[in-house]
């Protein structure tokens, strides 16, 4: 089984044998898997340090499971932080205990203490993924999902030869959570990451990383399918391999609509699955990625780069570089988006909501608020509706569903307090925020229809947000200030993109629907790591609903404690 450990292309074959490897002890619709959270020392252009992992890999274990699975991950803490993980896309039906984000759903992991994240697959097929979900340890503790289709159901696209995750992720080379406490002690960013990288490796465009170049072997004429995630903590990146075009297939594990694009912009928490023909020149190709940033801030403009090499062709023939998007591209970013389509096909339908029960409009603004223990007496935050999220003390599933009250209150408004002229020019006065532990309550089954409204409070930027327990339908998105009366026309509710993370166009806004059927606390925020920091997050509290399997379900003996 060594092999299948590798980076390297992963049949089909091993894929199952794998899945086969970790099931010996139980029922074959149970995977099993043991998460050891350890600290190890790891080399980065020329930079060593120790890192959090699990199971000493960087990135972590690829889960493999099918369609209709229950998988149990036992996950044992032996680092000096708290942890806990998120299994980030899964639906989580009535079974918010195991969806993961720290004092949301759960307290954390402690130092020498085990959970069991026990959880169903129901309904979903396609690539997600796992990662810490408390500071910001998921800059080294993150892995692949990879969910097979139901035994005997085939792809909705052609049969590819083999598979290989792309795993896009973030280095710095001194300690990450040393990095941020210097920000937040000043009140402002801190450092951008040193390099992006591929599989955990930055290429051999940085220094000492000949040795540290992921590359998958391709043989001419087959079909080659790339599960491409990234789990940058703070980067849109745009992707692209030299010389051959890629089909998009499916984004979030959901199915789409098959196009064809020389690149792909993907955002922190989404995931794309693109087929790749190795129909060119045998040779040696870079697959590549740096940011896409059309706002004037700072970013890690670093390219990653990955070696997509024919067979029989030796190491010692140079790479082709890809030709990128630029930096700023706003025009590609928009029009690959807009490319997105749902399948929509008999056996995957998207079942958009036509009726809306609950209109919500939520502003997204930076801000700067007083801080005592900041050096110059200031510090940035963020906000949803000039609310800037106050973490709990204990977890907010535990607290609804026990009934404990004084830790949050359901007053979280449906549309800001005052509105204003969201993205003209830069508004830089009056830029406190309020502080609360604010969410919002859903009834069951109710279908709700968001809008996220970017505003220019400091700066206009681009937001990926990401809603736990549900997919949702992104059925419009814009540039400038959302206008209900003519903007809703222009929805698309035929086969929208369906998605568990979207991003919210810098200066406009973007139109989410879903329905409320899964029942308990689910967090929504920014996944840029550092505007999470910020408190630009909430939470829905979905109620329970009448019917025999629409409450949530009771929590495990094994519970983190707070």
């Amino acid at each position: 089984m060594a092999m299948c450990k590798t980076f390297s292309s992963v049949s089909f074959f091993c894929l199952l044998c794998l899945v086969g490897f970790v099931s010996i002890s139980a029922d074959a619709a149970v995977k099993r898997y043991q998460f050891d959270i350890q600290v190890k020392n790891v080399s980065r252009l020329c930079h060593a340090k120790p890192i959090v992992t699990v199971n000493g890999m960087f990135p972590g274990p690829t889960i493999y499971a099918r369609e209709g699975d229950r998988v149990l991950i036992n996950v044992t803490n032996h680092a000096q932080y708290n942890m806990s993980i998120h299994w980030h896309g899964l639906k989580q039906l009535r079974n918010g205990w195991a969806d993961g984000p720290a004092y949301i759903t759960q307290c954390p992991i402690q130092s020498g203490r085990s959970y069991t994240y026990d959880f169903n697959v129901t309904g979903q097929r396609g690539t997600l993924w796992w990662h810490a979900h408390i500071f910001w340890l998921r800059a080294t503790v993150y892995g692949a999902i990879v969910i097979m289709p139901k035994q005997g159901t085939p792809f909705p696209f052609p049969q590819p030869y083999r598979e290989t995750n792309i795993v896009l992720g973030e280095w710095w080379n001194n300690d990450v959570e040393e990095i941020v406490k210097q920000g937040n002690k000043l009140g402002l960013p801190p450092n951008t990451s040193d390099a992006h990288t591929i599989n955990g490796k930055p290429g051999p465009l940085f220094p000492c990383s000949e040795k540290h170049t992921f590359a998958m072997e391709v043989e001419q004429g087959k079909t080659y399918l790339l599960r491409i995630i990234n789990a940058a903590l703070n980067d849109e990146l745009f992707f692209a391999v030299a010389g051959h075009n890629m089909t998009v297939v499916e984004i979030d594990a959901v199915y789409t609509k098959p196009f064809t694009t020389q690149a792909i912009l993907i955002a922190p928490g989404q995931t794309t699955n693109v087929l790749v023909q190795a129909n060119q020149a045998p040779g040696r190709y870079f697959m590549a990625a740096r940011p896409f940033m059309d706002a004037p801030l700072t970013v890690d403009n670093k390219t990653v780069t990955a070696i997509l090499q024919y067979k029989g062709v030796p190491n010692t023939v140079l790479p082709i570089l890809p030709r990128l998007p630029f930096p700023n591209d706003t025009a590609f970013a928009l029009s690959y988006n807009a490319k997105l389509r749902s399948l929509n096909s008999p056996l995957y339908p998207a079942n958009v909501p036509l009726k809306v029960d609950r209109h919500l409009f939520y502003t997204i603004g930076l801000g700067i608020n007083q801080c005592a223990t900041c050096l110059n007496g200031t510090q940035l935050t963020a906000s949803l509706n000039n609310i800037t999220f106050v973490m709990p003390r204990i977890g907010l599933l535990q607290a609804h569903y026990f009934n404990i009250k004084g830790v949050f209150t359901t007053d979280f408004p449906d549309r800001p307090p005052k509105p204003f002229n969201y993205t003209g020019a830069p508004l830089t006065a009056n830029l406190g925020t309020t502080l609360g532990t604010r969410l919002s309550k859903i009834a069951f089954n109710s279908t709700v229809e968001l809008v996220l409204q970017d505003t220019n409070l400091l700066t206009v930027e681009s937001h990926p947000f990401h809603l736990h327990g549900y997919n949702f339908f992104v059925v419009g998105t814009g540039i400038g200030n959302f206008d209900p009366a003519k903007d809703p026309a222009k929805y698309n509710l035929i086969d929208p993109p369906e998605r568990n993370t979207v991003g919210v166009p810098t200066g406009g806004w973007t139109a989410i629907r879903f329905r409320a059927d899964n029942p308990g606390v689910w967090f929504m925020h920014c996944h840029l790591e550092l505007h999470t920091g910020w408190g630009l997050k909430t939470a829905f509290v979905v109620e329970n609903g009448k019917g025999p399997n629409q409450s949530i379900l009771p929590p495990p003996n094994d519970l983190p404690p707070c």
